[in-house]
């Protein structure tokens, strides 16, 4: 072995740690004569852990130590002189495991090594079915690979327990992991031994937090979860053969029922016993392994043998089993005799289902054979070894093969091999049959999911498996929830749910060899599979501890429950049976907080009377070596199945001397014949500041048990408590008994923290206490504790319950007695209050424990600032409890005394008195003289009473005032002299009056507090002072009113509403928005019953005192829907209804003008169910005026209506062209005289009647013109259209009105320009802060409409750009009231002309009402800009500026000037939002012109290029020559088709993709200059265009740009392009575009 490896730890650091200081000694002789002996080390030890002869040390830099009998390496190490494991120096090992005679470490990357004895497998470095090596000397790393996933996921380990034969590992996913040998891995296989991690699936599911492994046995802590938490999903697809399905909590729980016939689901059971004949078995120690890793009693031929399971063994047969039923022989002392086994019976409960299964499991477990018997070495007292175990499961250990005599079984006989113990069986899929299935593998909690500021807030509790520390050595956080130092024993899991702190609700489970009991089952049975110890269950089980053949459990009461073998007495008491958990007897004040087990020993840690922690021990004392060495003779011949009864051993836990005078111990741990023990030195009184915060707490847990089992509990079950109590105490009574039981499961879970806390301290960060992290938690707790004690106090129920509690107790009201720790002696009523009071003053242990830890460090550390804030909480909580508690008392005594039936309506649970005017200290204003008034100041409201007799208690009226709304103004003393407060209420106000000066500061201070108070102020001082005027509180009014009996929360001010708020009425109606001076003011929402058709009627929009006022959107329940504005609960102005979503058969919608709730002024009805549009005017919601209708038949007519009917003359057009005109009665109908003009030129003149779509009576002269007369004049005026259409300017002006109205204006620019800016500002600003869900480029934009821009200043061509990017980001949001003009605008315009409106005679007036837009909207836009000039003005630029000309043709030679007009500004803004409907008018006006134009494209598109440009004449210098394809120059040849003027073609393609005229204009010019381009190459010098050279060459890039709709592209910039640029180049250019669309439609192809 390397000679660094041999260096002990002496030779390494000279000067030892304070802290991590680690004593072991053996058993030899009594305790009195016991004397550890102390490691040196030059690092603090944090965890050690003991095999049978060897032992593992952990120091706080993450090295390993050996010492002891290394077997594997045929070293003997003393332990003063621990060897460094040099293979793990490049590992951070948070964790050391010792089993029997193997090692284990943990990584903090969560990686596991392993070395020792393999001979089972249970270091994992063997294959299946063969063994490589059965010794490792060095630590090699084992892989724990979860392959059932895909792809294969790594396990991250973080916790490590080692057995003699079997390793376990708990992964970061609270699952567990198994490899060795031995039906103690949980494994349902026949395969040994395990080489390959394997995961225990009948855990998968459950949260483990803690495993511990005996010597042939394993237990596993487990936090109980509700039923419905538990996995019931499918089974994955992966199961191991024989795997046993998951099952829900009751079903598990029946699966595990004990009777009397020994019923064992997870066991297997002996029916009969092996004769005499059988070889006896081999009962020693374990034999020193030579070098090479050779057993001293094998060869090494005999490999094969040490898989139990070979080829020829699986060949014998083991005939079935008889049905007879024989009892197990029993030694004297009831234990189990060694005999050979004869066969296996299954009991009446049997979970197989059939014999045949049986028969052929016990066929393949009867391939091994017995052992021979081997002599015993001299002091083992431990007989269950891997070789010498009844019970054990198939050995992986060299068995030595015996012949073994038939058998008759049954009548049967034949030769079979015997495995010594119990078999592992497969157990049969019976809860499969029974429709119980569940998740393989599955992770309740992920520990390791948080970031590295989470992760060392969670190291600040017990529990956690995460171990691993980050960073430096020295540096790293300290981890609050290392393991414990016992090798054995695991902190554990922290409990991530709820507020952090460690889980009480707990199971124990257990598996493996049963026969000493320590399966804690009621039998003495083996488990293949964990299964639930059901006595352990609500025992609040903290940790777990195994030995060799028993076991141990600690719970939160700090008692220690043990069982199993107690040969040497080491379960510390004589109960009978040893099969199930019994408490240790401890005598009384000791209380238990770390524990481990030895080989037959059991070490307890406990408080005691003072701070300083004790040891506790029970279990064999070894004699001396003479003594042992005359017994070990008799126990070489000796054959038992148990561990050998010591002759001299404790049975019950006796103190150890010498722990006394070792100091602080923080944990203990055990191992074969040895203990050990870690502990640190008090430094500046910090260790014992910890010890005695940590043991307090566990005192006062108990405490609280105590009290919860003895007192509340039974008085809780009692039946006459509900009839005693009454309806409201009894429910006080049960809040706080539930209020008791989470303060004590607080508790309980803070002291199991501050145990684990203690295991390693040397590596803690004091910050990290739960104290300081869970802070509020505890604040919260016992704030709501001591609110359920007062309010309980305050009802009088302690005087019942008093009475109660001594009929419950009875005899036991001694007990009571000593529960209560009140210093002063009182009555037995008082005592009960006191003892219910008393946890309160555990806040004080708390505040002086954290200062008493900040004294030991400096100010300016961080851990003095966090301590020193804690305990400045935990202070201020101490006295603000104490202070509630004299409240609670001094409002029982006041209830006391006034008892009576009046004041019995005052009294409530919450309710404490402040002050209350007796003796006329305080009285009402003007009050009569022979008036009695009564005040009371509680702690919720101020009580009036009036015609009291307060001797009596007695009165006749009162009143109570909430004091969330109640305000208190003090009013100056004027020349009466009368000392008056102000009391403002919701409905109504009063004045009190005060006797003294004195008594008016005492109650000015009182109301102010307690108002304060109740408004969550909570300040207390010695002046009065000025509550705020502005809260938020709840009310119901009581007056009459608009708000009777209605309940608001929201907003005050000054005892009215103001502000946002919500009211509710009893009838349903609801109002949620802005309130001022007590009205409905600004925006809300408002529901509204409709009982009549059982739904509401729903408002959203605007307010004004109290009534509908503004723009708003209101849903009726009929189904209609109105969205505009409203005046005074009316809709007036600008609107739309919608209705017809109910009624089908009445659909329509009107958008236009109303007056006082009717449709009056210039609207468009489009009746959908008719298929008719009006456009026109109304009056009293009937049609009156000026009308233009259109059908969806293309009938089109326009006249006048009057009261609804179309009356009086009229113009009527049909989809032929058909034309009418003359007088009209009824819709549709004709009356009177008229002309008909029809589509060939034909007019007929005269008397017409009759309905249009029925046939029409005619009286009169037909005329046919010829063709050389001319039609007159007053014939086309007769048929012309628009003579009865409402005036464009006149069409939408409410919707106009209103955006003037949002400025701030009375009418159009009546109003001042500051305050249309201002309002402006206020939209913006209020629509951000009241739409928290716009994206972030809305609240950009908002964001820069909030600067006001400069509108005073003259404008000029610089901040001309700037006020048209303004009004560009103004139009994007309709939140500016420009942006909802222009949206409703659009909203208008697509009503009018989208659907029935898009006829082809609305052209010319749709044209008009885009032009009248522009007209109102600059108009409001000169308003805010008056810089701006009139339409068509001009704006120079200013001196020394370079030249920003719009318009080359408006340039003037003295300088640069821009002419400014309403469709350059505006049209930008509003006509990509109009484009389409109004474009796909224009289509439908030259539709024909359109066809013809269409069909000349296509035919003449057909020609190649040079024909083309020879057909128009194009001369031959323009012609192209070469054309270029992917850069590569090519010959245009007479075939060449599309390949001229490419660059231009494609730019005046464009000009679709474009809306305005001015945008198309300029693609336009841009083609103009493409073609200009492609055209100068071919020319020498310069070149100038002629019309002639022009015409045809722009001719054929029209024709081959292919441009659909060209005449509607036209016809909508002649109509809407700027006046001022028409005679410019670019109209000159447009004329040319023009002059080509004409040309193509009369073009030939001849």
């Amino acid at each position: 072995m390397d000679n660094r490896e041999q260096s002990s730890a002496e030779e390494q650091a000279p000067t030892p740690p304070e802290r991590g200081l680690f004593h072991i000694w053996h058993l030899q002789g009594s305790s009195e004569q016991l004397c550890p002996e102390r490691v040196l080390l030059s690092r603090p030890v944090v965890q050690a852990a003991l095999g049978e002869h060897h032992g593992l040390l952990l120091t706080q830099e993450g090295q390993v130590y050996s010492f002891g009998e290394l077997l594997w390496r045929d070293l003997r190490i003393p332990a003063s002189h621990p060897v460094l494991e040099v293979t793990l120096l490049g590992e951070m090992v948070v964790r050391v495991a010792a089993g029997g005679f193997h090692c284990g470490a943990l990584s903090e990357q969560g990686s596991v090594y392993m070395w020792g004895e393999n001979t089972a497998g249970q270091c994992g470095l063997t294959e299946r079915g063969t063994v490589t090596n059965i010794t490792v000397s060095e630590p090699c790393p084992v892989s724990v690979v979860d392959n059932d996933v895909v792809p294969p996921a790594v396990i991250r380990v973080v916790d490590l327990a080692c057995g003699r034969e079997h390793s376990l590992a708990l992964s970061s996913q609270n699952e567990l992991w198994a490899w060795g040998s031995g039906c103690q891995l949980g494994l349902v296989i026949s395969t040994f031994p395990v080489s390959r991690p394997q995961k225990v699936e009948h855990l998968a599911g459950k949260q483990v937090i803690q495993v511990v492994c005996g010597a042939y046995h394993s237990l596993a802590l487990v936090r109980s979860l509700p039923p419905q938490k538990y996995n019931t999903h499918n089974p994955p697809k992966k199961r191991e053969r024989g795997q046993s399905p998951h099952c829900s909590v009751p079903e598990r729980e029946e699966l595990v029922t004990v009777d009397d016939s020994h019923y064992c689901p997870l066991g297997v059971e002996l029916s009969e016993v092996m004769t005499d004949e059988s070889s006896p078995r081999r009962i020693g120690p374990r034999q020193r392994l030579q070098r090479g890793g050779r057993s001293a009693g094998s060869s090494p031929g005999s490999v094969a043998s040490l898989c139990p399971f070979s080829e020829d063994r699986k060949q014998r047969n083991l005939p079935g089993s008889g049905h007879g039923e024989a009892e197990p022989l029993t030694q004297p002392d009831g234990t189990p005799m060694l005999c050979p086994l004869s066969g296996w019976r299954a009991n009446k409960n049997s979970v197989f289902p059939d014999e045949v299964e049986l028969q052929s499991l016990l066929q393949k477990l009867s391939g091994s054979s017995l052992e021979t018997q081997q002599t015993t070495g001299p002091g083992d007292t431990d007989s269950l070894s891997s070789h010498t175990s009844d019970d054990s499961c198939v050995s992986s250990t060299p068995p030595f093969e015996s012949t073994i005599k038939s058998q008759t079984i049954n009548g049967m006989s034949g030769p079979y091999s015997f495995s010594p113990g119990c078999l592992e069986v497969r157990l049969s899929q019976e809860a499969e049959k029974m429709g119980l299935q569940g998740l393989k593998s599955s992770s309740l909690t992920n520990l390791n999911q948080k970031g590295q500021t989470a992760t060392n807030r969670r190291r600040s509790l017990p529990g956690t498996p995460t171990h691993g520390r980050t960073g430096s050595p020295r540096r790293r956080q300290p981890c609050a929830c290392k393991p414990s130092s016992t090798g054995q024993t695991q902190a554990p899991t922290l409990e991530e749910a709820g507020e952090g702190l460690l889980s009480l609700e707990t199971e124990v489970w257990s598996w493996g060899r049963g026969s000493e009991g320590q399966l804690g089952h009621g039998d003495q049975l083996a488990r293949l599979q964990p299964l639930c110890i059901k006595s352990l269950t609500g025992e609040e089980v903290i940790k777990v501890a195994a030995g060799s053949h028993h076991s141990l459990a600690l719970t939160a009461q700090c008692q220690v429950y043990s069982w199993g073998s107690n040969m040497c007495g080491q379960l510390g008491h004589i109960n009978s049976p040893v099969t199930v958990p019994q408490q240790a007897k401890l005598s009384d004040g000791l209380r238990v907080w770390d524990m481990s087990a030895g080989q037959s020993h059991s070490l307890l840690l406990a408080d005691g009377d003072c701070v300083q922690p004790i040891l506790l021990y029970c279990g064999q004392q070894q004699e001396p070596m003479s003594v042992q060495s005359d017994r070990s003779h008799q126990s070489q011949r000796s054959c038992q199945s148990s561990p050998q009864r010591a002759e001299n051993y404790t049975v019950r836990p006796t103190v150890l001397p010498f722990c006394i005078e070792m100091g602080y111990i923080n944990s203990v741990c055990s191992g074969g014949q040895s203990c050990a023990l870690l502990l640190d030195h008090n430094i500046m009184g910090f260790i014992s500041a910890i010890h005695e915060l940590a043991s307090r707490e566990r005192h006062f847990y108990c405490w609280l048990s105590n009290v919860k089992k003895c007192l509340l509990t039974p008085l809780r079950n009692r039946e006459r408590v509900c009839p005693a109590l009454g309806e409201s105490c009894t429910h006080l009574f049960f809040s706080l008994c539930e209020s008791f039981v989470r303060l004590s499961v607080l508790i309980g879970r803070h002291a199991t923290s501050l145990s684990y806390f203690l295991h390693n301290l040397q590596v803690h960060n004091v910050t990290s206490l739960p104290l300081l992290v869970h802070t509020e938690h505890f604040l919260d707790i016992y704030k709501e504790y001591c609110s359920a004690v007062g309010n309980f106090q305050v009802m009088g129920g302690f005087q019942t319950l008093h009475k109660l509690s001594i009929e419950c107790l009875g005899s036991q009201q001694a007990m009571l007695a000593q529960l209560c720790v009140a210093d002063q002696p009182a009555s037995e009523e008082a005592n009960l209050v006191s003892l219910m009071y008393w946890p309160l003053q555990h806040l004080q242990q708390y505040s002086r424990a954290l200062l008493k830890m900040a004294a030991c460090y400096d100010v300016v550390t961080i851990e003095y600032q966090s301590l020193q804030q804690g305990c400045s909480q935990y202070e201020f909580l101490s006295l603000s409890l104490m202070r509630r508690k004299k409240e609670a008392e001094t409002t029982f005594l006041f209830w006391k005394m006034h008892s009576g039936k009046n004041t019995e309506v005052l009294r409530l649970p919450q309710r404490r008195v402040v002050c209350e005017s007796t003796n006329r200290s305080l009285t009402l204003l003007n009050a009569g003289r022979f008036s009695n008034h009564w005040f009371i100041l509680f702690n919720d409201a101020l009580v009036h009473t009036q015609g009291a007799i307060t001797s009596q208690s007695l009165f006749s009226t009162h009143h109570v005032y909430p004091l969330t709304c109640l305000w208190v103004k003090p009013l100056t003393e004027d020349s009466s002299g009368l000392c008056a407060i102000k009391i403002t209420c919701p409905e109504e106000s009063f004045t009190l009056v005060a006797s003294t000066p004195q008594e008016k500061n005492k109650w000015l201070q009182s109301l102010n507090q307690a108002v304060d108070q109740v408004l969550g102020g909570g300040v207390q001082s010695s002046s009065p002072v000025l509550t705020a005027m502005s809260r938020t509180a709840s009310y119901t009014f009581t007056g009459e009113g608009r708000f009777k009996d209605a309940q608001y929360t929201g907003g005050w001010l000054a005892g009215r509403i103001h502000g946002r708020g919500t009211m509710k009425w009893p009838d349903g109606r609801i109002y949620k928005g802005i309130f001022k001076n007590g009205l409905e003011n600004g925006y809300g929402e408002c529901i509204i019953p409709n009982k009549v058709l059982n739904k509401p009627d729903i408002y959203e929009g605007h307010w004004k005192d109290g009534k509908i006022h503004g723009f708003g959107k209101y849903k009726y329940a009929s189904g209609e829907v109105y969205e505009g504005c409203f005046c005074d609960d009316q809709r007036h102005g600008y609107g739309m209804l919608s209705s017809g979503k109910l009624a089908r058969n009445s659909s329509s919608v009107f958008i236009g003008q109303w007056v006082q709730d009717r449709k009056t002024g210039y609207g468009v009805y489009d009746d959908i169910t008719r298929g008719e549009k009006y456009m026109g005017l109304w009056l009293d919601d009937q049609r009156h005026g000026s009308t233009v209708v259109v059908t969806q038949y293309g009938l089109y007519y326009e006249g006048t209506f009057k009261e609804n009917k179309m009356a009086g003359s009229g113009l009527l057009l049909s989809d032929d062209d058909t034309v009418f005109h003359g007088e009209f009665s009824e819709d549709w109908t004709i009356n009177g005289k008229g002309v008909l003009s029809l589509t060939n030129g034909d007019s007929l003149e005269g008397l017409f009647s009759g309905e249009w779509s029925t046939g029409l009576k005619v009286v009169g002269t037909y005329t046919k013109p010829t063709v050389a007369e001319p039609e007159s004049k007053d014939r086309k005026n007769l048929f012309r259209m628009g003579q009865y259409v409402v005036p464009a300017d006149q069409r939408w002006g409410c919707v106009f009105d209103e955006c003037w109205s949002r400025l701030g204006c009375d009418a159009a620019g009546r109003g001042e320009r500051a305050t249309a800016w201002e309002n402006i500002a206020v939209a913006i600003t209020t629509a951000r802060r009241h739409s928290p869900d716009l994206s972030r480029s809305q609240s950009k934009v908002l964001e820069s409409l909030e600067f006001i821009p400069q509108h005073g200043e003259p404008v000029t061509t610089t901040n001309y750009d700037n006020i048209r990017r303004y009004l560009l980001k103004a139009c994007e949001t309709p939140l500016h009231p420009l942006g909802w003009l222009v949206e409703t605008l659009v909203t208008v315009y697509r009503m009018t002309y989208v659907g029935v409106g898009s006829n082809r005679r609305l052209l010319r007036q749709a044209v008009q009402e885009v032009q009248a837009y522009l007209t109102h909207f600059y108009s409001i836009v000169r308003f805010l800009f008056p810089g701006l000039p009139d339409d068509g003005g001009i704006i120079p630029d200013p001196p020394g500026s370079p030249t920003k000309s719009r318009c080359n043709s408006n340039a003037a030679d003295q300088g640069s000037v821009v002419v400014v007009s309403c469709s350059s500004l505006l049209l930008p803004l509003l006509l990509p939002r109009l484009y389409p409907p109004l474009f796909t008018l224009y289509c439908l006006q030259v539709e024909q012109e359109e066809a013809q134009y269409w069909e000349r494209i296509l035919r003449l598109n057909k020609q190649p290029d040079q024909s083309l440009l020879s057909f128009l004449e194009v001369q031959e210098k323009f012609w192209p020559v070469w054309m270029s394809i992917l850069g590569e120059k090519k010959q245009i040849v007479s075939s060449t088709k599309e390949a001229c003027f490419v660059s231009a073609v494609e730019t005046l393609q464009q000009i679709s993709t474009t809306f305005t005229p001015s945008d198309k204009l300029l693609v336009i010019h841009k083609t103009f200059v493409e073609l200009t381009q492609e055209v100068k190459p071919m020319l020498d010098g310069d070149f100038l265009w002629c019309m002639d050279d022009l015409f045809p060459l722009f001719l054929y890039v029209v024709l081959r740009a292919r441009i659909r709709n060209l005449g509607a592209e036209v016809s909508l910039i002649e109509d809407l392009m700027d006046p001022n640029i028409q005679h410019g180049e670019m109209g000159l250019m447009f004329t040319t575009l023009k002059a080509c669309y004409i040309q193509i439609q009369h073009e030939t192809n001849t």
